[in-house]
């Protein structure tokens, strides 16, 4: 389905939860967030719904994200339900990895093709620091079983500062030329003053190729990160939400008081 600035909007990303087992600088104040309540979260049967409308309309690929998404309860069972859309023809997800050694297989066999996962350092300590306590043996460990489960390609995400120049940024990049991994370099974002820029390695934060709605953990569809337009998809239904959200995309993001990037994802 084309926007009106004749961007070809294919790609969802859905939120299944504002809860992470992290608590990184750049995406969390120190003292943690206010939750949404459980009863807000969209349930699974909602989500599915949503994505048999969405692909009426064009959407083909589908990445899960969170907060940390492993950690919604029976995650797997809805990879399984969206895997069965055939109109699907990606179906991916972003994680932390840090129970990542425990899901790989079974998100797989549930027919999950691949996953994104943050890794910022490869020094324990600066892991550590940057995560306000995160094990980055446990993200090592799932990577591993991620490789081994048949899950690919395998994408890490690494936030830097300035440049991918930056010593912690090029031994990450070291580590996957060495693993079999594509790296991708994602500048700090401030979503309230409008602080973006293109991936380094993707295509993301480039407003003008932009092919992305984003879903929400609580239910709102949101055409852009960089801005305050949502639309209930409770309240409306699917498709009216998704019909106003391509209306309304904005051609290009500016700044959002209202996201959040626990509730909805990067």
């Amino acid at each position: 389905m084309l926007d009106k600035y004749n961007r070809d909007i294919h790609y969802l990303r859905i939120s299944v939860t504002d809860r992470c087992n992290l608590r990184c600088k750049y995406c969390m104040p120190e003292g943690g967030v206010k939750l949404i309540n459980h009863t807000d979260i969209l349930s699974f049967e909602e989500i599915n719904e949503f994505v048999e409308v969405a692909v009426g309309y064009g959407i083909s690929k589908v990445r899960i994200t969170g907060g940390e998404p492993l950690i919604r309860k029976n995650i797997v069972e809805l990879i399984r339900l969206l895997s069965q859309i055939k109109e699907l023809k990606d179906l991916s997800l972003t994680t932390n990895a840090i129970l990542l050694k425990e899901f790989a297989k079974p998100l797989f066999d549930a027919g999950l093709k691949r996953v994104n996962i943050s890794l910022d350092t490869l020094d324990v300590d600066k892991f550590k620091d940057i995560t306000r306590g995160g094990d980055i043996t446990k993200v090592l460990e799932g990577i591993k079983a991620a490789k081994e489960s048949g899950l690919s390609p395998i994408k890490i995400n690494c936030v830097i500062e300035k440049s991918q120049n930056e010593p912690d940024a090029k031994k990450v990049k070291e580590y996957c030329e060495a693993n079999g991994l594509i790296v991708r370099f994602i500048h700090q974002m401030n979503l309230k003053t409008g602080e973006f820029s293109v991936v380094e390695g993707g295509t993301g934060g480039d407003c003008k190729v932009c092919n992305k709605l984003r879903l929400s953990s609580d239910g709102y569809l949101r055409p852009c990160l960089f801005n305050d337009i949502a639309y209930n998809v409770r309240e409306l239904g699917a498709s009216q939400a998704i019909k106003l959200a391509l209306e309304n995309k904005p051609k290009c993001g500016t700044y959002s008081n209202e996201n959040m990037f626990n509730v909805i994802g990067g």
